[in-house]
């Protein structure tokens, strides 16, 4: 008999919609990070450096290159005869057959994958955090307090609270009461998504709110734990941690990596970040270039100027362009004489000769001011702009866009110019 102590659940079938055109193709999880990782990968880092060698990957929305990108789990050391990761995507069950619809009846769909490693325990993990954490060191906090739940918390400044599922706990870590994005929080400590479960709890659990519309842990699993009068315990953790689930936070996170002294270091020795590598030449810059404070994937070739930016691998910028504060994923082009500033460009965009992306004024976008904001410029994958046009802020380009498409030669600040039917 096959026997796990403990089994890693990774729910990465969002779709991200706050991420705009950038998940559009590609499920939020799959989504380009730090130059040659993509989102999931941390997760699954974190996986393999706690000694979890099972992890079932629950995948739903445009999961071709989340599933490319993990394959047999090699670069995370989890090919396994026995676990190993696993792609888990919905499938046609006799009599009724559901998409993934919450959280939990994701992990309820997958029952039969779970039993069949006899775990004691199950970690539940968002497949969208950037962090490091040793999952092993809060399985030995859940067994030290006996729990039945534990579920990790981070503190949060107050006046952002209500954003959150806020957990209030006795002195001894235990939760008296949990709040899901409540007006008025009465603790600051939030949860981070990552649940350990004792495996009888959750399939008891699973079992009983099976018939739930939309099962979701947040706001039916762990209320109904609680309310049964299990043991839940709040895991505090302290490390960075974030959430990139908007194209500000994003954007940010990206930018924290070329700090001085970056908050979240992807150079230590003893938690390394894996990654699929594809085989590529090493990055060139020419004689002419400027490079200051980037991360320059393998592959790319700079001929122009770049400050203080995140270029993916296989990315060419040719001389005469200049490149400040912006995130250019795998395989993009920017030509000759372009100018980006504070710019997102999506893996295989094409930017024309003098092109210009962030000019004018902050004005927040017209059809999508929550997504499209914090004075980005947004460029969707495979898009091309043209030469000579201009871009201004809080804007989102999609397609094969031609002159004729930008009057005068601009896209105004606060647009979407929209020719691939991206912008839902």
């Amino acid at each position: 008999m096959i026997k796990k102590e403990m089994i890693a659940m990774l729910l990465a079938g969002g779709q991200g919609s706050r991420l705009g055109v950038l998940t559009s193709k590609v499920a939020k999880p799959a989504v380009a990070f730090g130059g040659k990782y993509r989102i999931i990968d941390f997760p699954l880092s974190n996986c393999i450096n706690s000694g979890i060698d099972t992890v079932g990957v629950l995948t739903q929305y445009q999961p071709l290159r989340l599933n490319t990108h993990i394959g047999i789990g090699i670069p995370w050391d989890l090919d396994k005869t026995v676990g190993g990761v696993t792609v888990l995507p919905p499938y046609e069950k006799v009599g009724k057959t559901e998409w993934y619809t919450g959280t939990a009846n994701a992990i309820y769909q997958n029952l039969a994958y779970m039993e069949s490693f006899h775990p004691d325990y199950v970690l539940i993990l968002s497949g969208d955090h950037i962090y490091k954490m040793d999952y092993e060191v809060m399985l030995d906090y859940h067994k030290a307090h006996n729990a039945d739940v534990s579920i990790a918390v981070m503190p949060v400044p107050r006046e952002e609270a209500s954003r959150f599922g806020i957990v209030v706990t006795d002195d001894n870590g235990r939760i008296l009461e949990f709040q899901e994005k409540p007006k008025e929080p009465k603790s600051n400590l939030a949860s981070m998504g990552i649940y350990i479960f004792s495996w009888e709890a959750l399939k008891e659990a699973l079992l009983t709110l099976s018939e739930q519309s939309n099962c979701d842990f947040g706001k039916h699993v762990i209320p109904y734990c609680h309310e049964k009068g299990e043991t839940l315990v709040a895991y505090e953790y302290n490390g960075y941690w974030k959430d990139v689930g908007t194209l500000g936070s994003y954007w940010e996170a990206n930018m924290e990596l070329i700090d001085i002294i970056p908050e979240f270091n992807l150079y230590e020795e003893f938690w390394k970040i894996y990654t699929k590598n594809d085989i590529l030449p090493p990055q060139y810059l020419s004689a002419d270039s400027v490079v200051e404070r980037c991360l320059v994937g393998d592959g790319s070739e700079i001929y122009g100027s770049v400050y203080s930016s995140i270029i993916g691998c296989g990315v060419v910028i040719e001389e005469g362009a200049v490149v400040r504060d912006s995130i250019i994923m795998q395989n993009a082009v920017i030509k000759k004489g372009a100018v980006i500033n504070k710019a997102i460009i999506a893996e295989q965009a094409v930017i024309g000769e003098n092109a210009e992306l962030g000019v004018g004024e902050e004005i927040p976008n017209r059809i999508k001011p929550a997504v499209y904001s914090f004075g980005l410029a947004v460029i969707g994958e495979n898009a091309v702009v043209p030469a000579n046009v201009k871009i201004g802020k809080n804007t989102a380009v999609t397609g094969v866009t031609v002159p004729e498409d930008y009057p005068d030669g601009v896209l105004q600040s606060g647009e979407i110019l929209d020719k691939a039917g991206d912008v839902q």
